[in-house]
């Protein structure tokens, strides 16, 4: 597919039994905590995170079932002749690792009690090659009750891809929260009218656009869950695998914001993601005033570096 996400996503049930089967290396959490929001990377599987929670309460709301399924940098390329379980598939960089649980190295790690860098070199989602063209990086910071996370990709390889849509980023969050909630009218802001849906259960992936708001929840039958937010993207993609409920069941509630990139010779992005928790109504106004104060500035930002 030339990307709106692959059709069929990377946890089909036959790749889950491979890749267990394999007994993937064990998790090595790394967690940072301000008393109020509890943020958590595996450093088995590319710096990438799989936690996000309140403090207090210590629940999970995300899910990490396999390398895929993460909060993480994903991109997507030419047609390489990789098989993905039986499946063409393309050149397909994974923060976390391959479908058979072949984790990515990370290449440098550094961290305080609320913050984190680290570099990754990825995965090739298919193969489970390292694709050292790529360089991933992570800059993660806990303020008050909001998680901020900056992403960066660098891309030194001789092959142009074409066009494709980009997860900004790939989000997966428990399945236990099956509301889908977002602003797709023409007065952001301004207090209008939620679009609330369940997702259908992949495949396929279902898409929306004009999200003015640029943000987007999951949540449960309380209107409570966990919110993203990408400022100045305005399209997202979006599907429930059905499954067993929690951070490791085979279930998952997902979503990307996107935009349709071309990664060639001296690419490089770097763009900006805030997590919150808290009810529909709490989140939506976190959101706007991170809104108010990031306008000044663009957030997702592509250069090129010189061939």
């Amino acid at each position: 597919s030339s990307r709106r996400p692959p059709v069929f996503r990377r946890f089909g049930p036959a790749a889950t039994l491979l890749a267990l089967a394999i007994s993937p290396p064990a998790a090595e959490w790394l967690f940072l905590d301000n008393g109020q929001i509890r943020l958590g990377v595996d450093r088995a599987a590319g710096a990438s995170i799989g936690f996000f929670g309140e403090s207090a309460a210590g629940r999970n709301l995300l899910n990490h079932y396999d390398k895929g399924r993460f909060i993480q940098q994903s991109y997507y390329g030419a047609k390489d002749g990789s098989d993905w379980n039986g499946k063409p598939w393309r050149w397909n960089p994974v923060q976390g690792g391959g479908w058979r649980d072949e984790p990515a190295r990370t290449l440098a790690f550094t961290n305080t009690v609320t913050t984190l860098y680290a570099k990754t070199l990825p995965k090739h989602w298919a193969t489970g090659a390292d694709l050292p063209a790529v360089t991933m990086e992570e800059w993660l910071t806990l303020t008050n009750r909001i998680a901020h996370l900056r992403f960066r990709m660098t891309y030194i390889g001789a092959t142009n891809h074409p066009p494709a849509h980009q997860e900004l980023p790939a989000v997966y969050t428990d399945y236990a929260l099956t509301s889908l909630v977002y602003y797709k009218g023409t007065a952001p802001w301004t207090g209008g009218v939620l679009t609330r849906r369940v997702p259908g259960q992949q495949p396929p992936n279902e898409y929306d656009q004009g999200l003015t708001e640029s943000w987007a929840a999951y949540v449960d039958a309380r209107d409570w869950g966990i919110g993203v937010f990408v400022p100045g993207t305005t399209e997202m993609t979006f599907f429930r695998s059905a499954g067993k409920a929690g951070p490791a069941g085979s279930g998952c509630s997902y979503l990307a914001p996107i935009r349709t990139l071309a990664v060639t010779n001296g690419f490089k992005l770097e763009y900006d993601v805030f997590l919150a928790t808290g009810t529909v109504s709490e989140l939506r106004d976190k959101f706007r005033s991170l809104a108010d104060e990031v306008r000044s500035r663009p957030v997702a930002r592509e250069t090129r570096e010189p061939p």
